[in-house]
């Protein structure tokens, strides 16, 4: 019996080991098969891909030394109010009915940075960066991307109204600035590539195509003339350099749409406005513009008919302000622009950039259409103001418990960057005013007056006449893109 089993134990291991040893000869089989019917993988690329990844790997080579991270330093100093001696007044209050005078607010200091970016514009040590990234700071560090000292700099000059400014490092060592391209000449389409240091990330690169040219419209910068690109642009970016292909500097990173809002659209500061304001910034600390002294208004079709113009290109003038060159020039509210020394004018955005790209004192020769002919002036040019002049039917010259209003024009809009296009916006505060104690500030914009809104001076006019003068009153107001509401006093 037991030999049986012995024996049938045995039988039945032969038979599973030559089972797979079967298996496993087939398997070599169909490897040996299979490599055999496979074809090597080949690269194919003599010029394409991989002459295209080899340029953007020399750009990023040639422009990275000159980049620099900039990092800066301000103080600043909070208020707070100690809720324990708001607590003593409840008390004072609640058992003996003297009520305290309310103890002002306590103050501390901290210090708060910031980071951007910039790229070395000549051997002297001079560095181009965005005004928003150096705007009232306290210090100004600048870091190599290869190495880990910090140099201060030193503000050469600034210019708000392209968003531009000039800083200087001696840095006691050679340094290579950056090659500087012609930003007129770019198409879209073409590459470009970002370099800089997106949230606090040194030497980061990133690669898109310019989106469009001549963008303009969002309140960022007096003068916009924006190149639009798709290469991922973050904050830290701000400043650094949008170069082309060729490692040539076409553009200066400067803004993005919210991330929130979309994806992948960033704007820089074409190289040919930059270069301009480089030139004066270094030799007079400031940068001087042309100005004529007009407030205009675009020219729609209907407009375009009525004056007998055959399309919509030029520049409608609303209004010629008292004692400037256009005045004296002899412009006339009606007249519309339609070429600049020669030059055809597409719309205000084009003659406003024009006209501040002409030397101070320099004569231009005008174009203009008015009453369905053409006529020559010749203007001499003045020195714009550093203030946007507003127009005189645009302010209100009385002041109300303590402020001075106007409409909300284009220049006042850009230059407190307004996101609300109705109400009156604050552009003067009389010290120990009513206004002042109330927190109000050149900006706010008033959109509420009791129970009046507010779209215009005249709105404004009937709702400030309204509130008897010794009454406090409720405004409804937008101070930096927040509404609240603030208890106005009345006057003694």
């Amino acid at each position: 019996m037991k030999k049986q089993f012995f024996f049938g134990a045995g039988i039945g291991v032969l038979i599973a080991c030559l089972v797979i040893a079967g298996v496993l000869n087939a398997g070599r089989f169909l490897s040996r098969q299979t490599r055999t019917s496979l074809k090597p993988l080949q690269v194919v690329d003599s010029s394409g891909a991989l002459g295209l990844q080899n340029a953007f790997v020399q750009v990023a080579r040639m422009v990275k030394p000159s980049v620099v991270q900039i990092t800066t330093e301000k103080v600043i100093t909070q208020r707070y109010w100690d809720p324990f001696g708001d607590l003593d007044e409840f008390f004072d209050n609640f058992f003996w009915g003297t009520p305290r005078r309310r103890q002002p607010p306590r103050t501390f200091q901290r210090k708060q940075q910031g980071l951007g970016s910039g790229f070395i514009i000549d051997e002297q040590g001079h560095i181009l960066t965005n005004n928003h990234v150096i705007d009232g700071v306290d210090k100004i560090l600048v870091k190599l991307l290869d190495e880990d000292k910090k140099y201060e700099a030193k503000i050469v000059g600034t210019d708000p109204k392209t968003d531009l400014a000039l800083i200087k490092v001696d840095f006691r060592r050679k340094i290579n600035p950056v090659i500087i391209g012609n930003s007129d000449s770019i198409e879209v389409g073409e590459w470009v590539i970002a370099i800089g240091n997106p949230m606090g990330l040194e030497e980061t690169v990133t690669v898109g195509v310019v989106s469009a040219k001549g963008r303009s419209g969002f309140g960022i910068t007096q003068y916009e003339d924006f190149i639009q690109t798709d290469a991922a642009i973050n904050p830290g970016n701000s400043g650094g350099p949008l170069v082309n292909i060729r490692g040539e500097v076409i553009g200066i990173n400067t803004f993005i749409v919210s991330p929130y809002a979309a994806q992948n659209i960033g704007f820089a500061i074409p190289i040919n406005i930059a270069r301009r304001v480089f030139t004066q910034l270094k030799e007079h600390g400031k940068v001087s513009r042309g100005f004529l002294g007009v407030m205009l208004q675009p020219l729609t079709e209907d407009l375009a008919e009525s004056f007998g113009l055959k399309d919509t290109s030029g520049a409608l003038v609303a209004e010629v302000l008292k004692d400037t060159p256009a005045e004296k020039g002899g412009i006339q509210a009606g007249d519309v622009i339609l070429e600049l020394n020669g030059k055809p004018i597409k719309d205000i955005k084009d003659l406003q950039l024009k006209v501040a790209d002409t030397r101070v004192g320099e004569p231009v020769t005008l174009t203009i259409w008015r009453e369905k002919k053409k006529i020559q002036l010749t203007i001499r040019t003045g020195e714009a103001p550093e203030e946007p002049i507003a127009s005189r039917s645009s302010v209100m010259e009385k002041t109300w418990r303590g402020t001075k209003v106007s409409e909300i024009t284009p220049e006042l809009k850009q230059k407190f960057q307004l996101s609300v296009d109705k109400g009156v916006v604050v552009i003067e505060v009389i010290p120990d005013s009513p206004a002042e104690e109330a927190d109000l500030t050149p900006g706010t914009v008033i959109r509420r007056i009791g129970n009046f809104n507010i779209s215009s001076l005249a709105d404004y006019q009937k709702a400030t006449s309204s509130v008897k003068k010794s009454e406090s009153v409720i405004l409804w107001v937008t101070q930096s893109d927040r509404n609240r509401f603030i208890s106005l006093k009345g006057e003694k």
